[in-house]
């Protein structure tokens, strides 16, 4: 049975501790407080078995020395290898199996905000979940600094969006109230905008996490992984999935959201 633990870090980044509970083997994703991470795996009693690394921002990579050293140069710590991981030490290609425990793990190489971004697709037999690091926002996606609109309409809406809908998303910021009230903005009618939106707002109110999402969710709120939709391209004024990406990450950017 796959148990995840969202441990807040920083301003506002995620990481995650993914604990196989028949086996008690856990990795940790993102892991730049090495401290707190250690912390959470100790009081949950698991085994620390490998780190997963999405990309190479300091913000959830800036850990991977650090941890090297506290866990030894053996310790598994998977990422794109493109140089820019400290003590990186199992490269992430697309479509690499591993495991965790006996947990499935796939990573899913999904360029864009970095060229080597890579997503973490996780399994057990009734259980799945993607940690999507700064691809995929709840309700948003992240900017395009190393990519195009082409690259990130392949990873959400090919690469991500054919995980089965049930599939928890766990991203890598807790951005989602601003997320919505873009959304929002863009497709001022839908209801499962609203009704996300109303929940979300509480649960901030109560400092409490907004994650996880699903693939299906998303697919109902979020306009970058709606963007073939008539209700997102028509208020655009465009007719093509990838220009509508490219007009909503450039709104995103100067999106001032309203809290």
């Amino acid at each position: 049975m796959m148990h995840v633990k969202p441990i807040g870090a920083l301003e506002d980044n995620y990481m995650y501790l993914v604990t196989d509970k028949k086996t008690g083997k856990a990795a940790v994703v993102d892991p730049v407080d090495v401290d707190k991470a250690l912390e959470a795996a100790k009081s949950e009693c698991v085994d620390l078995v490998a780190a997963l690394i999405t990309h190479h921002h300091w913000d959830h990579a800036g850990g991977t020395k650090k941890l090297a050293e506290v866990m030894g140069a053996n310790f598994p710590i998977y990422g794109f290898d493109d140089g820019r991981i400290e003590a990186l030490n199992n490269p992430s290609t697309d479509q690499l199996n591993f495991k965790v425990g006996g947990l499935d793990v796939t990573s899913l190489h999904t360029p864009c905000h970095t060229t080597g971004h890579i997503c973490y697709y996780v399994r057990d037999e009734n259980q799945k979940a993607v940690f999507t690091g700064d691809t995929l926002f709840i309700a948003g996606c992240g900017r395009f600094f190393e990519g195009s609109a082409d690259d990130m309409n392949h990873a959400l809406n090919v690469v991500l969006s054919a995980l089965p809908d049930e599939t928890k998303v766990y991203c890598g910021h807790e951005y989602t109230v601003s997320n919505l009230l873009f959304a929002k903005s863009v497709e001022s009618g839908n209801q499962d905008i609203d009704a996300k939106l109303k929940w979300a707002k509480e649960r901030s109110a109560e400092k409490k996490p907004t994650v996880p999402s699903t693939i299906g969710e998303e697919k109902r709120f979020n306009p970058f992984m709606r963007v073939s939709k008539p209700s997102v391209l028509e208020p655009l004024k465009v007719d093509d999935p990838v220009k509508a990406m490219k007009k909503l990450r450039e709104m995103k950017n100067s999106f001032k959201a309203s809290i």
